[in-house]
Order: C-alpha cells, then structure tokens, then sequence
C-alpha cells in the first residue's frame, strides 16, 4: 500500500489493510512522513508501516509540497522494484504514478483506492484562480489516465437507494470507470446512554483536520447566537494549514468572554475516543466550494460521531445531508445559515444516534473488490 501521509494513525488505510492480514496476506505500508514527526517502521494489526523521510514538507503548500511527492514517489518505486509484491493498493491520486510504472515494468496489478477528489483540492485557497483552475483539469485529465489502468477502483461514496445525490461512484461512472464503494465506517461502535438537556454545560465540536478558516467562522457566529446561559462548550482538535489562524480565532473570543472553548492539535485513536466522548454534537458544516462537498464526500467524522452515539451537523443539498438524515445520525443545514446552524445545536443537544450499519458491509464489499487480484 502506498499513502502520501504519515498514516499516524489513516484508519482508512490501516482499516483496508488490516482487513487483508485478517485474511492471510502480507501487507506493508509505504508512508510520507512530511513533517518527520514518527518512527521510520512500525506495526499495527500485523501490517508494517515505512515511513519515508525527505525533509519537512509543508501540507497543503505549492511547489515544496509538489517536488516532496515527487521524490516520494521516486524512493517508493525504488524500493518496491528491489522487492516487487504481488499488488499495489494506491491510496488517493498522488500516489498512482507508481502502481502504473509498475504494472508497466512488472506486470503487477493494482489497485486505485479514490478517497476523495484530489484534484479539487488545490483550488481551496482561491476557488476563482483561472490558474489553479487549468491545474485542477489537469490534474484530473492525468488521475483519469492513469485510473482506466487500474484492475480494481475502491471509492468512499455512491448515492443512496431511492436517493437524490451522486457520490464518487457516480463521478467515475460518468468518466467511464466502474468501482466498488466502500464508506469509511469504523471497525468498533460504542453507544452512550442518553445526555440530559439540561445538563448545565454541554459541547459541540470539530475533530479533523483544520483547513480552511469559513467552517470555524461558522461554528462560532452560530454558538453566540444561543443565550449566553445555554451556549455548549467548543472542543476543536486536529493540525492543519488553518490551525494557527483558527485558534486565533477561537481564542479571541475567549478571551472577551464570549464562548468557552479547548483547542488542541493532532490526535491518536485513544485520544480521539476520550474527545469524541466529552461532546455532545460534532460539527460537520464545510464551505461548498470545497470540491468534494456537493460531489459527494461523506465526512469520516459524521461515522466516528455516530458510532459514539453522538448527532452531527452537515451540509444539506448533498449526499452526506441525505445519507445522515436518512440513516438518523445527523441534521443537515444549508451552509453559512448560522441561524439554522444554531437552531439545529439545539435541537440535537441531549440526543443519542444509533450507527446501525457497520463496517462489516463495508468489509464484504472490500474483500469482493480486492482478493481475486491477489488469488489470481
């Protein structure tokens, strides 16, 4: 497997890789460790993770993000010509290059697992760039290429039945390429017993990546419209570009005595599992403009939440509004309607989710995906 992060932890990638250990295969982990920040080899649930070291390469930058993938990219077809597998599970577009140069060179299948729409990413900063804009076709022109090379497409979302919105299924469907969706639900669930409303303090909160400032701008004008006597805490966890300027943010209002709040940074399962346990509701609400929202994304955390009991707030107008309200694990609001956002805390706060559908689906429909390539 190859994952252009630390994967300290990805449990999307150590879920699919321990599901392929679970069923008798070898499995290693080749990882970007950008920031340099853990061990260069690892194991967990019986998969070794490597992790490569290059320098400290920014998330979300420009050209020294580009050139560190570059030689990523470079080492780990290095490494794996030197001891080829029998498959390459490619998590995300930018680590395609190599299971193509290998399949060229080695006749070694491949697999393209497509977590989101990588290429919508870089216009985030400035969705309105015509220069960001040419690179985000291009980008997409090359995933698509090097994807029809692909023996098998894994990807995170596909509409509902009897549903409205698209996922990434149907995104591929449409470039004509056909794949197996497999959601990103969590392995465990762990149902809490009913929160009182009236309990005197109560949270809401956001735990992820931080990357852009709107989602937080959001979360903090819909918390000041509550009376001051029934506002929830604000719990936001998790590094990223925005880190700095949220907490500012954040904190900023603290300070002038609007809200309460605690802020950290990145986060283990352990700790993710003791913070998840403190809120009350997540906060799900990303700008639409971000590519993957209204293409079909399905927040990780809206699932994590769920499994714990607990509501979340996303976007509406899309598949993850349809499949939470649906499935009853959440409230979806139009984005940047704070009053509505506001109304729906309210309305979620005391309240416990049940996460009926599991990652044991999932597993199915991974397993049918990915084992004839390695059985062949």
């Amino acid at each position: 497997m190859v994952v252009s992060n630390s994967c300290a932890p990805d449990p999307r990638v150590l879920r699919s890789a321990f599901w392929l250990v679970e069923a008798g295969h070898q499995v290693t982990i080749h990882a970007f460790d950008r920031l340099q920040l853990n061990s260069k080899s690892e194991s967990i649930h019986g998969a070794r993770i490597m992790r490569y070291h290059l320098g400290d390469i920014p998330y979300g930058g420009m050209s020294k993000t580009i050139k560190g993938i570059l030689q990523f990219v470079k080492q780990v077809k290095a490494t794996l010509k030197h001891s080829p597998p029998n498959l390459i599970y490619c998590h995300d577009a930018d680590t395609l290059s190599i299971a193509v140069a290998m399949k060229r060179s080695h006749s070694i299948p491949f697999v393209f697992d497509m977590h989101d729409l990588h290429h919508s990413w870089i216009r985030m900063p400035a969705p309105n760039s015509i220069i960001r804009k040419l690179l985000s076709l291009k980008m997409e022109s090359t995933m698509l290429r090097r994807a029809k090379a692909a023996d098998a497409i894994i990807t995170t979302s596909g509409r509902i039945s009897n549903g409205e919105y698209d996922g990434f299924e149907q995104y591929l469907k449409s470039k004509g390429l056909d794949s197996t969706v497999v959601e990103n639900r969590p392995l465990e669930m762990s149902i809490r017993e009913n929160k009182s409303p009236q309990q005197k303090k109560w949270a809401i909160g956001y735990l992820g990546r931080v990357r852009e400032l709107k989602t937080f701008t959001l979360l903090l004008e819909s918390v000041k419209l509550i009376p001051v006597a029934k506002r929830p805490k604000i719990i936001i966890a998790g590094d990223g570009i925005k880190a700095v300027e949220v907490r500012n943010l954040i904190m900023d209002a603290v300070e002038s005595g609007e809200i309460e709040a605690e802020i950290s940074g990145a986060f283990t399962p352990l700790q993710f599992q003791e913070l998840v346990g403190r809120l009350d509701v997540m906060f799900a609400l990303y700008p639409p403009e971000r590519g993957n929202i209204l293409q079909g994304a399905l927040p990780v955390k809206m699932f994590d939440a769920a499994a714990n009991g607990i509501p979340s707030i996303v976007n509406s107008g899309c598949l993850m509004g349809e499949l939470a309200e649906s499935e009853g694990i959440g409230r979806a609001v139009a984005w940047d309607d704070a009053v509505a956002t506001s109304n729906a805390m309210l309305e979620l706060r005391g309240t416990t989710v049940e996460l009926k559908i599991s990652s044991q689906r999932e597993k199915k429909r991974f397993l049918s995906a990915v084992l004839p390539l390695l059985d062949d």
